[in-house]
């Protein structure tokens, strides 16, 4: 079984769908995902790691 690629979705999203895409190719719980981003917010540079990961992740096609 091939691993779910990388990519951001055009739905199924809050802001810019980082959370969505990490909880799917890890096959985790997008809410999971995001209570992480924000206590790693609270505690280290979790908003700098979400903007990089916005700007590197790319786009679903379709």
């Amino acid at each position: 079984m091939a691993t779910p690629s990388l990519v951001r979705p055009r739905r199924g999203k809050m802001i810019a769908g980082v959370c969505a895409a990490l909880a799917k190719r890890f096959n985790l719980s997008t809410g999971i995902v995001r209570l992480l981003f924000v206590i790693f917010g609270l505690v280290g540079a979790g908003e700098i790691a979400y903007i990089v990961l916005w700007i590197v992740i790319p786009k679903a096609e379709y």
